[in-house]
């Protein structure tokens, strides 16, 4: 089934949900220029995007990778190719979208066979379209009557995530730093990290902010700060466990989280601890 169009949630700021691991894509419109926030993970995502997009703009466009993972990325090709467009991202999402594409082909895959097999099987082909433009801090995007700020606001999700905020409009465009409908996932995460990222998105969101979720529904500060708050538990369980010498499996018992991926928290978390000492 096709996705559909999308969907204005504030000013000249639109999101696209897909029905495929219900990522989003948004649309961010200026008077000369916009702005296209993660290009989905196939071909005919990317295809169906741009024509979804171009029922609302023609103008020019840049591109925006919150980060590295397949579902956000692989349609940078289709969205940015004609005419060309400027990719942006993390140097670090650049760093890891820059290696060889069977590398990265086969992470993709290796992360959807057990989960959806005729998807893992087309992302066996991808094509990967590294960005071209890095914002290690942060860069303002001018798109005439607006300007958007990219910014990296720490690791968290994973080592490379970035922003995209749209002050004018109060929306800020978050990633996988917030999901909305599943647990945080933490394959290449940071859990002791990530309280402290998502508390930096707390300072610059007000009380009728709007946020686009990397997966799931827009949100608004009061489930940030419920995420905020399930993170801190988390990194504390980490630590307190590690200190304890208590197993993986024990700590993740008690997380806020479900199994597998609390497991993986802990376990990426008490490697990171081993590794200060």
């Amino acid at each position: 089934m096709p996705d559909g169009d999308f969907a204005e949630v504030a000013d000249r700021v639109y999101v696209l949900r897909r029905r495929s691991l219900d990522v989003n894509s948004t649309l961010i419109v200026g008077a000369v220029r916009a702005v296209v926030v993660d290009t989905g993970g196939t071909p005919a995502e990317a295809a169906a995007l741009v024509e979804a997009a171009r029922r609302i703009t023609d103008l020019p466009w840049s591109v925006v990778n919150t980060h590295h993972h397949f579902d956000h990325c692989f349609g940078n090709g289709i969205v940015a190719g004609d005419p060309p467009a400027e990719v942006w991202a993390h140097p670090e999402a650049a760093r890891l979208l820059h290696r060889p594409v069977e590398v990265i082909r086969d992470e993709a895959y290796r992360e959807m066979v057990d989960h959806d097999l005729q998807l893992a099987a087309r992302l066996r082909d991808a094509q990967v379209h590294p960005p071209d433009r890095t914002v290690a801090r942060t860069a303002p995007l001018d798109l005439g009557d607006r300007i958007v700020q990219v910014w990296h606001p720490g690791r968290g999700h994973t080592a490379g995530d970035l922003v995209v905020q749209v002050p004018d409009a109060d929306v800020l465009v978050a990633g996988d730093l917030v999901e909305e409908g599943a647990a945080p996932s933490f394959d290449d995460a940071y859990p002791l990290e990530w309280p402290d990222t998502l508390a930096a998105l707390l300072r610059r969101l007000g009380p009728s902010s709007v946020v686009v979720p990397g997966h799931g529904a827009c949100v608004g500060v009061d489930f940030v700060r419920a995420q905020h708050t399930d993170l801190v538990a988390l990194e504390w369980l980490i630590r307190d466990g590690h200190a304890d010498g208590a197993p993986v499996e024990r700590a993740a018992a008690r997380a806020p989280y479900g199994l597998p991926g609390a497991a993986v928290a802990v376990a990426r978390g008490y490697a990171e601890l081993a590794n200060r000492t």
